[in-house]
């Protein structure tokens, strides 16, 4: 057993933590820690040091493990000491193997339970002890989710001014997540743009969490083609879902619709944006959107309802299973398919109505060889397009060309 042990805990104290880190904290020789956390352990015999100066308190302990038969040092930190804590200071004066580690609940951690939210995305951001100078570049770049660790002046009423000064063409939507796991526990709900003056007194304790909201324009002024990106629900963590605004308006292009278009068929639809540009497009026809994964078809339906389309179907299933029952298509789309890609190709071109249009988007050089030998085989010449386009991001004073993943759409007309 080692001779340090660093021992996460929250503001529920004592009856947070787990029986066997109870059972470390009842045989500790020496309890250390900052006046807070060392008054949520109740008054016993074990001899206790309070964190004040970071130095002399180092060499309290020192001593203690110098002088005492089988010491038992516990050291008492918020949440996980390794993630933004004293674990990191720590492991600069003694060595590993004098230490060990019992992470409680991080702040970030609850905080996005309480908002259910998933985080795997967000990005963290410690202002305790520091300025708010590195949040400049997130809340430029638009980062989705970000948690702010804060401190008595980098504060909710900071970051509202910051972002005020900033002047950004993005909203956000904050959260101050006070005293998490306490019965003083809240969560206030904030607008960034509000003055400060509006804010309520908040507890010390407290994370802020941003989440970036969608710019949804109003209808008169979305382009009749070529939505933004940012028009549709998706997740940051999955860009593969979705068709980038530049290849969408190429996928349409090569898909030639007309007013006497009547079926669509959008296979591996992902978020739904192109199924969205067909039905705004050709309001006279009926776009069935197929998407396997369930966490792309509640896009779809979300997508739907956000732009009102009643002509678009979102159905979810494995194709070409999932085509029996639908009408014959004048026109599909194949934006994603995985190891049933030839499988749907047999199916849609079989079922393809005369003069219709069959337009894959291929990411992958293997797929893009079996498509090809697939059109060898059925004597069928494809228009190929490689599709190579980058966007232009900032990069200090000026700009650079970020490129996006290449894609090849291949058209197949139909006799």
């Amino acid at each position: 057993m080692t001779p340090i042990h660093v021992v996460g805990i929250g503001l529920d104290g004592l009856p947070g933590l787990a029986a066997a880190v109870q059972q470390i904290i009842d045989s500790a020789t020496l309890l250390v820690g900052s006046d807070r956390h060392l008054q949520l352990i109740p008054q016993g015999d074990t001899p206790r040091l309070s964190l004040g100066n970071f130095n002399a308190s180092l060499k309290a302990i020192q001593t203690h493990l110098d002088t005492t038969a089988n010491p038992q040092v516990v050291i008492l930190t918020s949440g996980d000491p390794l993630f933004y804590g004293l674990g990191r200071w720590l492991l600069e004066v003694f060595a590993p193997d004098q230490l060990t580690f019992h992470p409680h609940l991080s702040a970030v951690q609850l905080a996005f339970s309480r908002l259910k939210l998933p985080w795997q995305d967000a990005v963290i951001y410690s202002a305790h002890g520091r300025d708010l100078a590195g949040l400049v570049p997130l809340l430029q770049r638009g980062v989705e989710k970000i948690a702010i660790y804060t401190d008595g002046e980098a504060n909710i009423a900071a970051i509202s001014r910051l972002y005020q000064a900033l002047h950004i063409p993005v909203t956000y939507r904050a959260w101050v997540c006070q005293a998490l796991g306490s019965a003083e526990e809240a969560i206030l709900p904030w607008d960034l743009a509000q003055p400060v003056t509006a804010l309520p007194p908040v507890h010390p304790l407290n994370l802020v969490v941003l989440l970036r909201q969608p710019q949804r324009l109003p209808p008169r002024e979305q382009p009749i083609v070529g939505l933004g990106d940012d028009q549709f629900f998706t997740f940051a963590d999955r860009p593969s879902l979705m068709t980038k605004r530049e290849v969408r308006v190429l996928v349409l292009a090569e898909l030639a619709l007309t007013s006497t278009v009547e079926i669509v068929w959008d296979i591996g639809a992902g978020t739904g944006s192109v199924a969205v540009e067909i039905a705004r497009l050709a309001p006279q026809a009926t776009i069935y959107a197929i998407e396997k994964t369930a966490i792309g078809f509640q896009l779809i339906e979300r997508n739907r309802r956000a732009f009102g389309l009643a002509n678009l179907i979102p159905l979810q299933g494995t194709a070409p299973q999932c085509l029996r029952d639908l009408p014959p298509p004048d026109r599909v789309f194949i934006g994603g398919s995985g190891a049933q890609l030839l499988a749907n190709l047999d199916y849609c071109w079989s079922h393809l109505n005369a003069g219709g249009r069959l337009v894959l988007a291929i990411a992958t050089l293997e797929h893009q060889g079996q498509v090809l030998h697939w059109c060898q085989t059925h004597q069928i010449n494809p228009q190929v397009l490689q599709v190579q386009l980058s966007r232009s991001v900032p990069l200090g004073q000026g700009h650079r060309l970020h490129p996006l993943n290449p894609v090849t759409l291949m058209t197949l007309t139909q006799g």
